[in-house]
């Protein structure tokens, strides 16, 4: 998977962030650390979740309108 990414310097930090992946932010100490961490977080949003993993937890799913 290809994905355009956004890099902005924000002080001491990398701000990373995609469009193809609505959510996807994160951010590094250097250029390379955020690019990093941005396929990081892709790949973890990307993955689905198993809620039966989830041991004793109560958990709600519904529909919301934003």
């Amino acid at each position: 998977m290809k994905i355009k990414a956004t890099f902005a310097k924000d002080g001491k930090w990398w701000v990373a962030w995609t469009e193809d992946v609505p959510g996807a932010l994160t951010q590094g100490s250097t250029l390379e650390e955020a690019r990093e961490n941005l396929i990081d977080a892709v790949r973890e949003m990307r993955k689905p979740v198993d809620l039966s993993s989830l041991p004793g937890r109560e958990v709600v799913v519904e529909e919301l309108e934003v």
